[in-house]
């Protein structure tokens, strides 16, 4: 268990938490939800004592271990990645490694011997000698290849890095267990593992995500944070936005009823207070009058930005055809003859864990990028809007927000421009910010007001919901399901792809393609991904075996 009583932190003379109250129990999971600034990173610092209360405590049941999802990727670079998610355990990788030393001694003494016998002890008693075979588990199970196991940190890519911290923070069984956005840069088979593993975790998980089917599949509990305070409920997000919604409904029919029976008392006391024969019922009402309070109704501080994809030309039906696309990239084939023709009506998701293939073929559809074989060929009446999952040439400028959607606007009126930016939620002063200092969010909210601006009929999007917040999240997901156009998409989001795509593909880790008409839920329960389990979990043996 751990709690929080009467918490108050605040940042210079702002709160940013006032006297909060809550406790989180052993056997459940609670999704810790709010807007962009909100405080759920940092109320998550408090729990887990990285940052000090301006007042209040946090308790913890004596005895109980607390493990944390690390955000530093460098951290650990110089440590193998076994060696990092048995660190998970500290106490554990310590004895694991005071024993390692004792036993390298070249004169050990009757004391060493001694020290070195509680060490197996306490070891053993901690499950020590299954530590490597746990820690792989966690890692195959959320796809880190065996042969990179002992490497060390600094030769995996950043989305490995992220897999082994996020095993380092499930390793050991810890009682309490803190995860800040633990589904960022996950693939969705790790992704759906994660659910799983959390789904069975028999003790205490706080969880912030911007993944409302994550939140959905995991959360016993909501923690609604919203104006310093936070509001508990039982149940998942869906759960906590209908009871919200209905609360706020509640509160206003409540508020409703409340003004017509201050209406009438007035109308009454008004009629009948200089009436001496009514003068006893008019001071009454005065009474009950003055008793009467209307709930505060507080509006959220949630904002959903407007995200409205309008092409300016209807689409025809040549849209793109693509033929025996090959690209090698360090030796390694990414594509392999990829091979399909697009129709006016499709909104494809690429699924599946490699991430570099989808890149690499969204960049050779624009044009950014040439094929080692193949060819592809959009229709005469398309017109393209590209979100690059690496944005950073993007923004190396010292352009104002204004300065740089105008120079990408058809119309170069300022005013126009600041329509497409105010709707998504760059208001006033905003404008003149400089680019290269903007939030992550920031940024993507920004290369979204430029796709609009485009009028473009097909959209070419990698990773577009990465550093947005849920609301965010929910108005893109929202645009492009009635986006009239083509849409291409890489995403991790479950609810985004089940509820856009109607066409997936997936380009499997030898370069070739699985493509199918279908919805994403169907297409994980088809005879295509069965098939593609037993090719790969045979390929991992044979590999084993050999």
């Amino acid at each position: 268990m751990i709690q929080a009583i009467n918490v108050t932190y605040r940042v210079g003379k702002k709160a940013l938490f006032e006297d909060v109250n809550i406790k989180f129990t052993e056997g459940n999971c609670y999704g810790l939800i709010g807007a962009n600034g909100a405080g759920k990173s940092t109320f998550l610092k408090i729990l887990s004592g990285q940052l000090e209360t301006t007042n209040g405590d946090i308790v913890i049941t004596p005895g109980q271990r607390l493990s944390v999802l690390e955000q530093d990727h460098f951290k650990y670079d110089e440590y193998p990645v076994m060696d990092v998610v048995i660190m998970g355990n500290e106490r554990l990788y310590e004895i694991m490694k005071e024993k390692d030393a004792i036993y390298a001694k070249e004169d050990f003494s009757d004391e060493d011997g001694i020290r070195a016998s509680e060490l197996e002890a306490e070891f053993a008693e901690m499950d020590g000698w299954e530590a490597e075979s746990n820690a792989a588990t966690l890692l195959n199970g959320l796809g880190i290849d065996p042969q990179y196991h002992y490497s060390l940190m600094k030769d995996l890519n950043g989305n490995e890095k992220v897999k082994v911290l996020l095993a380092r923070a499930l390793f050991g069984n810890p009682d309490i267990l803190l995860l800040d956005e633990p589904t960022n840069h996950l693939d969705l088979d790790a992704i759906a593992w994660l659910e799983e593993f959390l789904i069975n975790f028999e003790n205490t998980v706080i969880v912030v995500s911007h993944d409302r089917y994550f939140l959905n599949k995991v959360c016993t509990h909501t923690a609604d944070i919203d104006y310093g305070k936070i509001q508990l409920y039982a149940g998942n997000y869906d759960f906590w936005y209908e009871s919200s919604q209905l609360l706020i409904k509640q509160m206003k029919e409540a508020n409703k009823k409340k003004e017509e029976k201050i209406k009438e008392l007035q109308e009454f006391i008004s009629r009948f207070s200089a009436n001496a024969s009514k003068s006893k019922q008019a001071t009454s009402r005065k009474r009950a009058l003055e008793k009467i309070e209307l709930d505060e109704i507080r509006p959220s501080s949630r904002k959903y930005p407007y995200i409205d994809f309008r092409p300016e030309r209807e689409i025809g039906n040549e849209v793109l055809s693509v033929d025996n696309l090959t690209k090698t990239i360090n030796g390694e084939k990414v594509l392999d003859h990829i091979s399909f023709i697009l129709g006016h009506d499709d909104k494809v998701a690429f699924v599946g864990g490699n991430e570099q293939a989808k890149t690499v073929l969204f960049k050779i559809l624009m044009g950014e990028m040439e094929p080692d074989e193949g060819t592809y060929k959009w229709g005469v009446t398309t017109s393209q809007a590209y979100f690059p999952k690496d944005n950073t040439e993007e923004f190396d400028n010292d352009y104002t927000i204004v300065d740089w959607l105008t120079s990408y606007s058809p119309i170069k009126d300022v005013t126009y421009v600041r329509g497409f930016l105010g709707r998504m939620l760059f208001a006033g002063e905003d404008g003149v910010k400089k680019v290269k200092v903007l939030s992550g969010g920031e940024k993507v909210r920004c290369l979204l007001s430029k796709m609009m601006i485009s009028g473009a009929n097909c959209l070419i999007l990698d990773e577009p919901t990465n550093h947005l917040d849920m609301e965010s999240i929910t108005a893109l997901n929202n645009g492009l399901i009635k986006f009239p156009g083509v849409a291409l998409f890489s995403c991790h989001d479950h609810q985004f792809v089940e509820t856009t795509a109607n066409r997936i593909m997936e380009i499997l880790p030898n370069g070739t393609l699985i493509d199918k008409i279908t919805t994403y839920d169907e297409y994980l329960t088809s005879d295509e991904m069965a098939r593609k389990r037993t090719v790969y979990t045979k390929q991992d043996e044979d590999e084993e075996d050999n």
